[in-house]
């Protein structure tokens, strides 16, 4: 029996056999690198410039926008409105309460308690709590003075005041509530949205709940840190 061999085949091949795309194909469409510069761009606005970055961003997009509108064609259809609606109620409603001075007289009560340890476990929940729903970093600029009377007698280590605050004001940033919570749930994929939504919740929530006395029992209370 003879056997053929066809050039530029081999014979371990089945004739129906789809050849393996070229990996070499994949270039960067126009309007991809229109994409990529913008983003570079926003990120040079604000860090060089320090431009607002809400109102860059959106300049940002709104230029692409113009210039590809086919790509860009039910970008908005797809944008998780509701999502984007709480976190900009709840920023100013906290913006509000930072405002009007809310946060820092509720801080200044618990710090005028007089008995450290309890103080520093209600300013991590204080911390835990307001973080829920908005930025960690102000959270952390408004209650780490707070603190400083109380690290001045002596009680407490600083260093373990301050870690178990920044855990505690970090740690709840699951909460749908917070930006990052609700940037998850914005993305969620192979779950309903509101089912996610409910999860993400209750987790937040038991974070919020938990997660101060945690960080306080073990960086705090035991007085190792110091």
């Amino acid at each position: 029996m003879t056997t053929t061999i066809v050039p530029g085949t081999s014979s371990g091949t089945s004739p129906g056999a789809t050849p393996a795309p070229d990996a070499g194909g994949l270039r960067l469409t126009a309007h991809q690198a229109l994409t990529l510069t913008g983003i570079l761009a926003l990120c040079v606005a604000v860090l060089a410039f320090q431009l607002d970055v809400g109102l860059t961003a959106v300049t940002v997009a709104v230029i692409l926008s113009l210039t590809s509108p086919k790509a860009n064609k039910g970008a908005v259809e797809r944008v998780a409105w509701p999502t984007v609606l709480l976190i900009c109620g709840v920023v100013t409603y906290v913006g509000v309460l930072q405002e009007i001075g809310t946060i820092d007289y509720v801080g200044s009560a618990v710090a005028a308690i007089g008995i450290p340890l309890l103080v520093a476990l209600l300013i991590c929940y204080v911390g835990g709590v307001v973080s829920a729903f908005a930025s960690t970093v102000g959270i952390l600029g408004a209650l780490v003075p707070l603190a400083v009377p109380l690290l001045s007698q002596g009680t407490l280590g600083p260093v373990a005041m301050i870690a178990a605050l920044s855990v505690s004001s970090a740690i709840v940033d699951v909460s749908p509530f917070s930006t990052t919570g609700a940037l998850l749930v914005a993305n969620v994929r192979g779950m309903e949205r509101d089912q996610f939504y409910r999860k993400l919740l209750a987790y937040g929530a038991a974070v919020v709940a938990v997660g101060p006395l945690a960080a306080w029992a073990v960086l705090v209370a035991p007085g190792w840190l110091g």
